[in-house]
């Protein structure tokens, strides 16, 4: 995905942006958000609450009943 040499561009712009005394409150705030998360899904988890699941219907694909032959006509029809 990204390479060394790239993360550390963005992490330098990202300094030249913000400047170096922003970014300790940053981290700071991301760490709480991050430990919020954290917490609330092992909140959901221990209340019992269902994880939300993909639901999808597997059908399967029938042949058509009376399939078509190359010159239009079906395959039960007489000449």
């Amino acid at each position: 995905m990204f390479g060394i040499s790239e993360i550390a561009i963005i992490l330098i712009v990202v300094i030249l942006l913000l400047g170096a005394k922003k970014l300790p409150d940053l981290a700071r705030s991301a760490g709480k958000a991050a430990r919020i998360l954290k917490s609330e899904g092992k909140a959901m988890k221990a209340d019992g609450a269902p994880e939300p699941q993909a639901t999808y219907q597997v059908t399967e694909s029938a042949a058509p009943r009376n399939p078509m032959r190359p010159d239009g006509r079906q395959e039960n029809e007489r000449p």
